[in-house]
């Protein structure tokens, strides 16, 4: 990724920034709409959402190079809230999501929405793909998608079916439009020339597709925007802000607040580590992404969250500023204003085609790989999550995902492996301590210090020991007391374990711990 510089000349700046959001422009257009399509939401109310996040959120960003609007990680939630509340409620949703991260923000909340590990984000990311692909997968046939994840997913042998040439649908032929469209990104991404490189691989695609349907003269379903973008709008009537109070609407407000603070401040941290320039504000960020939600909210359209595509696709086109994301607010809203027959044009199963894509890349390959470097456990927090969030729902998988990595790190904090070796002609008993000795591991430590013969000499080898508590401690001191009494004696032997916990002797050959006296070896 380029680096930022500093020191470059104001005018130098203003150009590349102008460049770089005709670039970020390009990338958002197609992606407003398909993310929209996939969330069961006209593509206007994603394009006001682009609108928004680049006019308005762009202003006042704490990250001034990420890139705000719809996310295709918020598209499963929201299909789930038009399913089965209706569109009307998405504004209501947003407004109270909004609130949320904006009181989150005053509260400087934004460093704790980061404390999430890595694995449920990824998982969560993951799940989310799968979903989107299934169901979009459906949307590339001109089909319409099952009513969940897991039917979507049984129901793509019936889509390959339907892919094959018959004279009794059309299913066919909007496939083909997707393929050429997904077939066109990547080749693109794979073979584009260095000269060319910045034009987006997402809006060459939408073009190749719309062209092929066009000289076919494919009898396909198009985009429907509306003539102008007030007739678009889906503002929430009173009677529909009154179901603020019901619970089902609060916590679908409470979820769509956590996922998408979760996203953009991940999304912002990527963002940061692709530049050199302004680090971002996290509470600034998160008050932004409030603001700009609670206005997306007061107009109907979909929530938004800072995107890692079109702010990867800003960084790498050389921008330096916030003016870059906001002027890519302002081509969005030229072209729904101006152009609105050319978007017409699309057709769906294009842009159906480009969010397949995107699920496929959400389940990141590569990114399994490297939590797989961390162990057995990141894994399986990875795909538990994964599979939660298809299988079950968006919320239950994240809490799945948390629930496991909590406990892994329960798990680490209070583990302890203990190995012991019994000379019999000397009466020496070693035990080596490795992890963490707690009140949970007294029961433990009990057993392999009881197991010790009557008089013997007990070494505790505590090298590898990161952690040893107050119950432990006073747990070895009652039973040095107890072995004392049958002629035996115990040495730990380690003195950083004293620096840590105990106090100087004056005697120099001994150091006390309070409660249990410690015998460094020689």
């Amino acid at each position: 990724m380029p680096a930022v510089a500093a020191d470059r000349p104001a005018y130098s700046a203003i150009g590349r920034d102008f460049l770089a959001s005709i670039v970020v422009f390009l990338v958002a257009l197609p992606l407003c709409m398909g993310i929209a399509i996939a969330s069961g939401a006209p593509p206007a109310l994603g394009l006001i959402t682009g609108i928004v996040g680049g006019l308005v959120v762009g202003t006042i960003a704490g990250s001034p190079l990420q890139v705000s609007g719809p996310a295709a990680g918020m598209a499963v939630l929201v299909y789930q809230l038009v399913q089965e509340h209706g569109l009307i409620m998405l504004g209501v949703v947003g407004l109270i999501a909004g609130a949320l991260q904006l009181l989150a923000g005053v509260m400087k909340l934004g460093q704790w929405f980061r404390a999430i590990s890595p694995s449920v984000i990824h998982g969560m990311l993951g799940g989310i793909g799968v979903l989107i692909f299934a169901s979009q997968l459906h949307v590339m046939l001109d089909d319409a998608p099952r009513a969940n994840g897991l039917l979507n997913i049984a129901a793509i042998p019936d889509a390959i079916i339907k892919a094959i040439p018959t004279d009794s649908s059309v299913h066919h032929l909007a496939a083909m439009a997707g393929i050429v469209t997904i077939a066109t990104i990547v080749l693109w991404n794979q073979f584009k020339p260095k000269g060319i490189a910045l034009i987006p691989g997402p809006l060459l695609g939408v073009i190749v597709g719309t062209v092929f349907a066009m000289v076919f003269a494919l009898p396909i379903t198009l985009v429907d925007l509306p003539a102008t973008l007030a007739s678009g709008l889906n503002i929430p009537p009173m009677e529909a802000l009154a179901g603020i109070t019901n619970p089902d609407i609060l916590t679908l407000g409470l979820v769509f607040a956590f996922v998408a603070s979760a996203e953009t401040l991940l999304c912002a941290t990527a963002v940061d580590k692709m530049h050199v320039g302004t680090r971002t504000d996290y509470d600034k960020e998160l008050r932004a992404q409030g603001i700009g939600n609670m206005i997306c909210g007061a107009l109907g359209a979909l929530p938004m969250t800072g995107v890692i595509v079109r702010s990867a696709a800003n960084v790498e086109a050389g921008a330096t500023t916030r003016i870059s994301a906001i002027m890519h607010g302002a081509w969005l809203l030229l072209a729904v204003a101006a152009f609105p027959f050319i978007l017409n044009e699309i057709p769906t199963s294009v842009l159906a085609a480009i969010l397949v894509y995107t699920g496929y890349k959400l389940v990141n390959i590569a990114q399994i790989r490297k939590i797989a470097e961390f162990g057995r456990q990141e894994l399986a927090i990875y795909f538990v999550t994964l599979v939660g969030v298809v299988a079950i729902d968006l919320l239950t998988g994240v809490i799945l995902g948390f629930g496991l990595a909590t406990a892994k790190l329960v798990y680490t904090f209070s583990h302890l492996q203990i190995r012991r070796e019994h000379d019999a002609e000397t009466g020496r008993v070693d035990l080596w301590m490795t992890g963490s000795a707690t009140f949970f591991s007294i029961p433990q430590l009990g057993q392999a210090l009881e197991s010790s013969p009557f008089g013997s000499e007990v070494h505790i080898h505590v090298e590898k020991l990161d952690y040893i508590d107050h119950a432990c401690l006073e747990m070895l001191s009652s039973w040095e007391k107890l072995h004392q009494t049958t002629g035996g004696s115990l040495v730990v032997e380690w003195s950083e374990l004293v620096e840590r916990y105990g106090r100087r002797s004056e005697d120099p050959s001994k150091t006390e711990i309070p409660g249990l006296m410690i015998r460094p070896a020689a």
